[in-house]
């Protein structure tokens, strides 16, 4: 049986998941520039720095639950489902993304008041 250590683990998903992190972030952006081009001027009243600073609050926190795939992943591994794991851990990506794209638009519609 072979011994792998929980470096390896951390590593490989260290590997697999930051790449992934930028579609993320990019796909979470472009739901709030969507609402707001879509409430556009309305929205543009809304854009003072308390608001810029509460956008980036939400954009560490979205980051923060993005995190939460390194749980799943290092465990995963560590069991005896490592190699089919490692096949179908995007499935986990995408569920991920679109549970975060509709919180994203759930808060994207109250934050710009012309999407109501």
């Amino acid at each position: 049986m072979e011994r792998v250590e929980l470096r390896e683990y951390v590593t490989d998903a260290i590997k697999f998941w930051e790449p992934w992190r930028l579609l993320y972030n990019l796909t979470l952006a472009a739901i709030v520039i969507i609402y707001f081009a879509l409430a556009y001027p309305v929205s543009r009243a809304a854009l003072t720095v308390d608001f810029c600073l509460g956008l980036f609050l939400l954009a560490v926190i979205a980051n923060v639950a993005y995190c939460a795939a390194y749980i799943v992943d290092v465990f995963a591994q560590a069991s005896g489902f490592r190699e089919i794991w490692r096949r179908y851990r995007k499935v986990l990506f995408v569920i991920g993304t679109l549970f975060a794209a509709i919180i994203a638009r759930f808060i994207a519609t109250g934050m710009f008041p012309g999407n109501r």
